[in-house]
């Protein structure tokens, strides 16, 4: 009795603490049914709504120059060079990035290119003299450039540059016309020219340079439609009253090219020839005064330089001379003033 009293004693316990944790149960469960905030959303749901259909665009041929162009244009080293900030050296030893580039008179440089090409160094005394020239390509507003442009400078000394330029000259004077023959023109005429021309007699596929007096310009105007880009006119030099000062630049002269920079635009270059290391200094110095003068003419309608720097080398040796260019640069606003009066009048001309 004693041990059945004590069971049924155990039984009622544990019935009781069955019911007390199911009504605790029930009692959370129906807390938990009287939330007043917004249930959580499906998983599944949510990640259905997030996904946004990627689209792969084709992407055309690009040019090798083009591919990669910001990482390029981060690990290239600017052309352009500005010393000016740069202190000058006071003595003949120097880490040279440091300091300004030494400015040699025109003459001393070519001694010391001489003396390089000597026959006891290279020995290539006849090597010819390069010129470089660094131009500032910035136009008349900053978002304008100038663009490349090829020309012949006249210089009072000539020299053998290894080119066959063919020239035809046109005037009405038969003096001009003799002359300009005896001056290496592969013809030259008037009137009867320009019919032969126009008739087929005479081929102009081999002729480079045409070069006219402006008295004979209303006849030549026939020609416009053949000629194109060779009929003359005074900007680009072959329209003048000096038909056989023309004829010599355009044989004998120095021919270059401003090449303007791919990435840099405000920065161009320009590389020619002065003439051989055997010429003498005074008449390469005067070749170099030349060659500076025509370019700068080129020279936008803006405040400040074009011609930024002149280096002087002559291969095989890699020494590099800078050259002051400043100083051949006084009479070229006058030039300047000269072409423009001469459009003027070629202009004049036309029309009537």
């Amino acid at each position: 009795m004693f041990y059945s009293a004590i069971r049924t004693i155990q039984n009622g316990v544990f019935t009781s603490l069955q019911n007390n944790l199911y009504r605790s149960t029930l009692d959370s469960s129906y807390i938990l049914q009287k939330r007043n905030y917004a249930a959580r959303k499906g998983t599944r749901e949510r990640r259905k709504k997030a996904k946004v259909k990627v689209e792969v665009q084709k992407v055309g041929w690009v040019p090798h120059n083009q591919r990669k162009k910001e990482s390029l244009l981060k690990n290239r080293q600017q052309r352009k060079f500005d010393d000016s900030w740069m202190r000058d050296p006071i003595d003949d030893v120097y880490v040279a990035k440091y300091y300004k580039w030494t400015v040699y008179p025109f003459e001393e440089a070519v001694k010391c290119h001489r003396e390089t090409h000597h026959p006891e160094m290279y020995n290539k005394p006849n090597a010819n003299l390069h010129v470089s020239i660094e131009l500032y390509m910035q136009g008349e507003k900053q978002t304008r450039f100038v663009e490349n442009f090829s020309r012949i400078a006249g210089i009072p000394h000539k020299f053998d540059h290894g080119e066959e330029r063919q020239v035809i000259a046109f005037s009405k004077s038969p003096e001009i016309q003799k002359e300009a023959s005896d001056a290496g023109a592969q013809l030259s005429g008037g009137v009867e020219l320009i019919k032969q021309i126009q008739n087929g007699q005479v081929a102009m596929q081999d002729v480079k340079y045409v070069v006219a007096h402006p008295e004979i310009l209303p006849e030549l105007v026939v020609l416009r439609g053949l000629l194109k880009r060779r009929f003359p006119n005074p900007k680009a030099g072959t329209l003048d009253g000096d038909v056989v000062g023309m004829v010599h630049r355009f044989i004998h002269g120095i021919s270059y090219t401003a090449v303007k920079d791919e990435y840099e635009k405000d920065f161009g270059l320009i590389e020619a020839v002065l003439g051989p290391l055997s010429m003498d200094a005074k008449h390469l110095e005067e070749n170099f005064a030349a060659l500076v003068r025509d370019v700068n003419t080129m020279k936008p309608k803006r405040k400040g330089h074009f011609i930024s720097r002149c280096i002087l080398w002559s291969p095989p040796s890699q020494e590099l001379l800078k050259v002051d260019h400043n100083m051949y640069l006084e009479d070229s606003k006058e030039k300047t003033d000269d072409i423009e009066e001469d459009e003027e009048v070629v202009v004049e001309q036309v029309v009537l």
